[in-house]
């Protein structure tokens, strides 16, 4: 199973952070499929954070699982962790397709 989480770099004190998409049973530095990021916790709110949306949006879509911590910065970052919402959101309804 796919996952997204924080894989973390820099040096003792000063975290880095990179999102990506790795397997479940790899450890937290280990080999990763594809980078989809980087997030830095220690700058103001403008540069804390960038995404690539469109590809996050591709990993959820084919049934990848946000970390609790990513869950709640693609929320900060106006991404929605579940897909699933969206695709019922944007069906449309019965009741004209019956007419």
């Amino acid at each position: 199973m796919v996952v997204l989480r924080l894989k973390r770099f820099g040096r003792r004190h000063r975290p880095f952070y990179r999102l990506c998409a790795m397997d479940r049973r790899s450890p937290r530095n280990g080999r990763v499929i594809e980078e989809l990021g980087w997030y830095n916790p220690l700058v103001d709110d403008e540069k804390q954070t960038s995404f690539k949306i469109d590809r996050i949006d591709y990993w959820l879509s084919v049934g990848a699982q946000p970390s609790d911590t990513v869950r709640g910065l693609l929320k900060k970052a106006g991404c929605d962790p579940t897909p699933g919402k969206k695709l019922s959101a944007e069906a449309p309804s019965t009741e004209a397709s019956a007419t």
